[in-house]
Order: structure tokens, then sequence, then C-alpha cells
């Protein structure tokens, strides 16, 4: 599927529900905003949406108060796939670079998981590719990948080229 990715960040809640949906085999056709929002009111109790009128229940804003926002600048039927970000941060491009480097078949994200577990973000803070502090993020965020996109996912996918 060609994606054309909006210049947005949405929550991680969203971005997890996206993702979710769109990976959710029984839905047939592309998820859309509106599709999206019509699935989480339908998970609301009746009396929750009166509440959540009159005030937020956290700081944040809610899934819905998001989902009518991005309705309100992009439309009902914008995609959601396009609010995914699907680039890897800059240190976990350095490690994914690393894998397909050391690679015989591209990896995936799963490969590149066991290449971290295996030692290869220790090696790159060593070498100087990586600072030392990046190591938590970068397995936080090859699983957040996995999640969202499949262990199977090819890796050199998210490369992020700045």
């Amino acid at each position: 599927m060609i994606r054309n990715p909006v210049d947005i960040t949405v929550s991680p809640e969203l971005a997890r529900l996206i993702a979710g949906r769109i990976n959710d085999p029984e839905i047939e056709g592309p998820v859309t905003l509106g599709s999206l929002r019509k699935f989480v009111e339908a998970l609301l109790p009746p009396e929750f949406e009166e509440t959540e009128s009159l005030h937020h229940i956290d700081d944040g804003d809610s899934l819905i108060d998001e989902l009518d926002g991005l309705i309100g600048e992009y439309g009902e039927d914008a995609n959601a796939a396009d609010f995914l970000e699907n680039e890897a941060s800059e240190a976990l491009s350095r490690v994914i670079e690393a894998a397909v480097d050391g690679a015989e078949i591209p990896p995936t994200l799963d490969d590149v998981k066991e290449a971290i577990a295996s030692g290869l973000v220790a090696r790159l803070v060593a070498e100087g590719a990586l600072e030392e502090d990046e190591d938590e993020t970068v397995i936080q965020e090859i699983e957040d990948l996995i999640e969202r996109f499949g262990a199977d996912a090819m890796a050199e996918d998210f490369l992020r080229y700045d």
C-alpha cells in the first residue's frame, strides 16, 4: 500500500489504536478517521459522553477529542494509516544499519530486536556510534515498532534518511 504520511504526530494511544485496526484481518477496506471515531465511540458507555463533554477525566485530550481535531483538519475520509509515523529514530536507524551490514539476508524488526539482545547496542555504544543513554530508548522503540507493524516487517523500511 502506498502511504502519504501526514506531517503530524498523534498520541501513542491513538497510534496503537490505528495500528490495531489496520492490522485487524476482519476489517475490509482502509481504516479512516471517521471509522476510527465511530469505533471508539461505540466502546464508550452512553453516560461517558455526557461526562466527557463536561470535563476531561485527565489533563490530556481524550481519543475522541484527538480524532475530532484530526477530522476537523483532514476530514472523516482521511486514511488513518497516514497518521502513523513509520520511521525509526536516528539512534534506532544506526542500530538497523549495523544489523543490515552484518546480515546475510535483510533483517526483520524481530531480527534487529534479537541483535540488540545479543549485544549490538552495547557494541555501538563502545564504538561511539550511540550514546549510553540511547540504549533503553532503542529497545522500547523496536518493541513499539514490532507491536505496531509486526515482527516480520522488514527493518530497512523504517530507516530514517536525514
